[in-house]
């Protein structure tokens, strides 16, 4: 795992060498802490991701302090790993409280069903991540080349999905690092000589890139199973029972532009396995990884490329060699259902769930909706169990007739919408961060969207099929962070103020986009999508989403399973002129 083999013989990457000399994730960290520097050097920032924080910059102020001799204005955003979304009152209103003292005054949902802070300083860092710690949650592997933030059908319908959540708690807990170094760096634990085998599944390396779980229900794909390096797809039988789970594996969304030989790929089901050994079995897929992922070109480090090279057979006869466990082929499954959990709902036991639209995810007060303001008054009043989905959202459960209607009449007062005044655009989108905190960004995302969706509303109201449900997604890079390759729609950020248009997914996530237009400008992007939109109001069959329609239309009826990369727009292969 540490130098180059017979089978990778380039040499290891920068990055896995930083690893490789971290001393398991320790590096100069605590040196750079003590200090009064104001941020972190090369080596340390990489090592800094595992401890679930990554170092930014204002980019809007970049160039201003650059000319004006200053150092950049750096901060740090900090994420939290909540497997399934799950937290309490009690710990939600510990992190409300933690972005006021700290952070930008905002939380954000992320798409992996955790929180991330920005605009940390470096001062408050060390502070910030010990009260998550006190609140009983941890910032651990919620970022690095480890398995993240473990996701999980937030809803409560019955006993399976009950098992779905708790086997996303398990594998969060079966493939969380061992090492001290969380303890000794932000909770004041005792410093002690590193041990040999302080990391023994990970090693002195970890993973060569990051590590996607998500635990889905064959009746609900809504953490998008298939678009993971491991998906684990619960086989129910009458709602309260899981007989199984098909183990997907090779599934990834981040991809680089002009670069054909990187993929956005959907998962393939490997086997099935029963719930005794589905933790051994999310275990020993990440084990085949750590051992044969590339670690010599972080662009084809993930999972996805070691499955797209040697192969599913290959995969799967190491997967049997290794196992200890009995399995046996994959189970045949429908297409996927997709449930985004907004509004009311009945849950089996007669009490009442509600979801909350939360626009990209963003907590925040805006003259428009006083939402953090809200949300804080509704927990604290009404005190909830909370759930955050992986469509950026809140999901209050277990909810009795007074607290549903309580909560429902506090987020009136402060302006937030209900699900039964958003419309299927809007609640079906998401963005990513991007400008001016992420680093890789090269466009605008979660700033950008509203006003898009703003004027794709009007023109869907104008086509008369803004009644359809519709999956629109946005981001400020080709990586992936807000899932819009599997998209009905989606905007992805080319170079500033220019976008690829994405068509051809849709909400059940089980089909993966073609690049439709390329280099859009963002006032130009609903313009260009207008003739498609036009075709799709006149020509859909009944309950036809538009990216279905895309795909009978281009003459595909199941769709790419990845796309190549190509920079060609692909609407000229398409008849787009509506007539007269």
């Amino acid at each position: 795992m540490s130098t180059p083999t017979p089978n990778d013989p380039k040499p290891e990457s920068k990055v896995e060498a930083i690893k490789r000399s971290s001393r398991h994730l320790r590096g100069t960290i605590a040196e750079t802490l003590a200090s009064d520097a104001t941020h972190f050097g090369e080596g340390d920032t990489v090592l800094l991701k595992f401890h679930g924080s990554y170092q930014q910059d204002d980019r809007d102020t970049r160039r201003t302090r650059e000319a004006e001799g200053k150092e950049k204005a750096w901060s740090f955003m900090v994420r939290l790993a909540l497997p399934a979304g799950v937290l309490t009152a009690a710990q939600y209103l510990a992190f409300d409280a933690i972005a006021g003292r700290y952070a930008d005054g905002t939380l954000r949902i992320t798409t992996r069903q955790g929180f991330q802070y920005h605009g940390i300083i470096k001062g408050a860092l060390k502070t910030s991540i010990a009260e998550i710690n006190l609140a009983l949650a941890t910032t651990l592997s919620a970022c690095g080349d480890v398995s993240r933030n473990v996701l999980g059908c937030p809803a409560e319908r019955g006993g399976a999905s009950a098992a779905v959540r708790a086997l996303a708690a398990d594998i969060a807990v079966a493939l969380r690092p061992g090492s001290r170094a969380y303890h000794e760096l932000w909770l004041d634990g005792e410093k002690q000589p590193v041990p040999a085998d302080e990391e023994p599944f990970y090693g002195e390396q970890y993973l060569p890139r990051k590590f996607k779980v998500a635990v889905a229900l064959d009746t609900d794909n809504c953490t998008d199973a298939y678009a993971q390096c491991l998906g684990l797809v619960a086989i129910t039988e009458g709602g309260d029972a899981v007989r199984g789970f098909n183990i997907v594996v090779g599934g990834g969304l981040g991809m680089t532009h002009n670069k054909g030989d990187t993929i956005a790929r959907l998962g393939d089901p490997l086997v099935f396995v029963t719930p005794e050994h589905a933790v051994a079995a999310a275990r020993l897929v990440a084990a085949i990884y750590r051992d044969h992922g590339n670690r010599s070109e972080r662009r084809h480090a993930r999972l996805k490329y070691l499955i797209t090279e040697r192969g599913l057979d290959w995969f799967r006869t190491e997967f049997a060699q290794r196992a200890d466990f009995p399995w046996s082929d994959p189970v045949a499954v429908p297409v996927p259902v997709f449930h985004d959990h907004l509004g009311r709902e009945r849950q089996p036991d007669g009490a009442w769930s509600l979801g909350v639209f939360v626009q990209s995810g963003r907590i925040a007060d805006t003259p428009a909706a006083r939402i953090r303001a809200g949300l804080h008054e509704a927990v604290s009043r009404w005190q909830p169990e909370v759930r955050l989905t992986a469509q950026q959202n809140i999901l209050f459960v277990n909810l009795d007739d007074e607290q549903l209607h309580g909560i429902e009449s506090v987020l009136r007062e402060h302006g937030i919408s209900l699900a039964e005044q958003t419309t299927p655009v809007r609640r079906g989108s998401m963005a990513c961060p991007a400008l001016p905190t992420c680093s890789l960004a090269v466009a605008e995302s979660e700033r950008a969207l509203p006003s898009v969706l703003d004027e794709l509303e009007e023109t869907l109201v104008e086509l008369g099929v803004d009644d359809v449900p519709l999956t629109v997604r946005m981001t400020g890079c080709p990586n992936g962070c807000a899932r819009p390759y599997t998209a009905d729609l989606a905007f992805v950020g080319r170079t500033l103020d220019k976008y690829q248009i994405y068509v051809g997914g849709r909400q059940a996530g089980d089909r993966v986009a073609d690049l439709f237009l390329a280099e859009v400008p963002q006032s130009q992007l609903v313009t260009a999508l207008r003739p498609l939109l036009q075709r799709w109001s006149a020509e859909r069959t009944p309950d036809e989403g538009l990216g279905d329609f895309y795909q009978r239309l281009s003459g595909q009826t199941i769709g790419r399973r990845q796309i190549t990369g190509k920079e060609l727009p692909t609407a000229a292969s398409l008849s787009l002129v509506v007539p007269a």
